[in-house]
C-alpha cells in the first residue's frame, strides 16, 4: 500500500498537481458526497476536527471546494466541489488508475479478483478491530 500511495504521490508531482495526499482523499468524498458537511467527513475519515478544517480551508483557499448555507439549519455549512475541483478529481482518477494499472500488470483476470476478494476480506477483519473513539 506504502508503495502504491507513493507512486500516486509522484504522479501528481509529475503532473504538477499541489495537493497532498490528504488532500486528495478530502476532494474524492466531496466528489461521492455533494453537499455533505465537515462533521460528515470527520465521521467518515475518523480523522481530527481541526486536521480537516485547516484541509478544508486550505482546498476553498485553492478553489476547489465552496461552501454553502444549509437552507434547514443554518449552522451547517454544505461543501461541494468547484469546477475546478471537479475537473482536477478527474485528473487524479485518471493517475491514480495508472498506478493501478501499473500495480496489476503481468496478472490475469482471475488474478486481479482473487486480489480484490482478499484485500475485500483483510479491509473488513481489520475494521472489526478498530477501537471505538468517543
Amino acid at each position: 500500500m506504502h508503495l502504491y500511495r507513493s507512486a500516486r504521490t509522484q504522479a501528481f508531482r509529475d503532473e504538477e498537481q499541489d495537493v497532498t495526499h490528504m488532500e486528495t482523499r478530502v476532494i474524492a468524498y466531496f466528489d461521492h458526497h455533494p453537499g455533505a458537511t465537515l462533521s460528515d467527513l470527520v465521521q467518515h475519515s475518523g480523522r481530527d476536527k481541526a486536521q480537516l478544517t485547516r484541509l478544508i480551508r486550505g482546498l476553498r483557499e485553492k478553489g476547489y471546494l465552496e461552501a454553502s448555507e444549509d437552507a434547514q439549519d443554518r449552522r451547517s455549512v454544505r461543501l461541494h466541489l468547484t469546477a475546478s475541483g471537479k475537473s482536477l478529481q478527474r485528473q487524479l482518477k485518471k493517475s491514480a488508475h495508472t498506478v493501478l494499472e501499473q500495480a496489476v500488470s503481468g496478472m490475469t483476470e482471475q488474478q486481479r479478483g482473487e486480489l480484490v476478494a482478499l484485500l475485500t476480506l483483510l479491509q473488513g477483519n481489520l475494521e472489526q478491530q478498530r477501537p471505538v473513539s468517543d
